[in-house]
């Protein structure tokens, strides 16, 4: 079992701020001191100055994914739970992207979609999904309403949590491959056995073990408590994934749980901090990140064979309600597609519903310009929201190590072995 320590100070992460305070503190006594310039300064190659040949991972040939396989839930889910009609995403649902309900909680694409688009490859289908679907290059098992290690959150009585997506995605590789064999017009719709020891594996999952439990009246103190087992059943999934053939993670963070108008209109007593978000929420987030983090870190040590990358997209995501204008956004507390309230937004009221107001329907349809919104419905982002985490963290700038997303084949250890000495 693994243990962590809880730090004596917890704040949102900064990739990297280590090696930035040390460019920093390099640049400040070189520069500063009259008799030197910058192109003077000795610098290790890592901190090279000149042009994309100088910079350490343009030696690093980019990673040619022939498949992806991505777990997690609503946030990254393609239409897995719409397939079960357990929920019904209807329109406006896909409305920007898609023009059309394609299974996804926005009015566009998921960030796993620009993944998946940057790469060159389709939009991944959802396991669950198996009407027209297409899993040559991948399958999502992604699922609405999907936690790490299950406990509190059942929808109607089930919960798709990552240990189902993985024994999904166990036999779904025996299956596949069964198929293949079998040869016929099936065929053709399945990954080479290849792929799956090839293909980049991402997560996006947790966001629902650390809200969930508010719902049913826990304390901050209690959903802290459960984190560490949390991260335990995380670690075993990845590590079973390991043993199947999965060499290239690619893992996000929570977001800011505390942000999005269902946590505002749910829990209107909370305390807000300087934003408008649910400051305790936020911060039991970014403990599960630490935690995350520190998890990813010894799974690196652990199987040196494997490439391991965490993802921060809490600070993105929180940078879009810290400084929404500043990205070209506005309104971030208040939901494009939802009705009434501070936050348009009113707990039993969904988008895509009708309702009737003092005798009147309403149909609860989509603000005018969803692209300047960073919430979609109340709990989902927009498709410009996502869009815009995307850019930020394929770039490796929130990466750690910093690697960008088109590089997450190469291992962490032999980076900086050969970069950081």
């Amino acid at each position: 079992m693994l243990s962590f320590q809880f730090p004596e100070r917890l704040t949102m992460e900064l990739p990297f701020m280590n090696i930035f305070l040390c460019v920093l503190f390099l640049c400040l006594t070189c520069t500063l001191n009259p008799i030197f310039s910058l192109e003077s300064c000795n610098f290790p190659d890592i901190f090279n100055f000149g042009d994309y040949n100088s910079n350490p991972t343009s030696s690093l040939e980019s990673c040619d994914f022939p498949a992806i396989f991505n777990f997690g839930d609503s946030n990254s889910d393609t239409g897995g739970l719409s397939a079960t009609s357990l929920i019904t995403l209807p329109p406006p649902y896909g409305e920007t992207f898609f023009h059309k309900p394609a299974g996804r909680g926005s009015d566009g694409r998921h960030i796993i979609d620009f993944i998946a688009q940057s790469f060159g490859l389709p939009f991944l289908h959802g396991y669950l999904d198996s009407l027209g679907a297409n899993f040559s290059h991948g399958a999502n098992f992604a699922t609405g309403g999907a936690s790490i290690n299950g406990g509190l959150l059942k929808v109607n009585g089930f919960s798709f949590y990552l240990n189902i997506q993985y024994d999904e995605f166990r036999q779904f590789k025996l299956r596949s491959q069964m198929i293949r064999e079998k040869g016929g017009i099936f065929a053709t719709l399945m990954p080479k056995k290849e792929y799956f020891s090839n293909a980049l594996y991402t997560f996006d999952i947790g966001q629902n073990d650390l809200f969930g439990p508010f719902l049913f009246n826990f304390s901050v103190q209690d959903v802290n408590a459960s984190v560490p087992n949390i991260i335990n059943d995380f670690v075993t999934n990845v590590e079973n994934i390991y043993k199947l053939g999965g060499r290239s993670f690619w893992i996000h963070n929570a977001g800011p749980i505390g942000c999005p108008a269902y946590s505002l209109e749910i829990f209107p007593s909370g305390e807000r901090d300087n934003v408008g978000c649910i400051k305790p929420y936020n911060e039991v987030a970014q403990y599960f990140n630490y935690m995350l983090r520190e998890a990813v870190l010894q799974l690196r040590q652990d199987f040196p064979e494997a490439a391991f990358t965490y993802v921060d997209v809490y600070s993105v995501k929180y940078s879009l309600f810290e400084e929404p204008e500043r990205y070209g956004f506005e309104h971030p507390l208040v939901v494009c597609c939802g009705y009434g309230g501070k936050y348009n937004f009113t707990v039993g009221v969904l988008c895509g519903d009708t309702i009737t107001v003092n005798g009147t329907q309403i149909f609860v349809g989509s603000c005018e310009r969803p692209a300047v919104r960073v919430i979609w419905d109340g709990a989902h982002y927009t498709d410009a929201a996502n869009k815009f985490v995307f850019d930020q963290i394929s770039t490796g700038a929130f990466s750690d190590p910093p690697i960008p997303l088109r590089m997450a084949c190469h291992r962490n250890t032999s980076f900086f072995n050969d970069h950081m000495r």
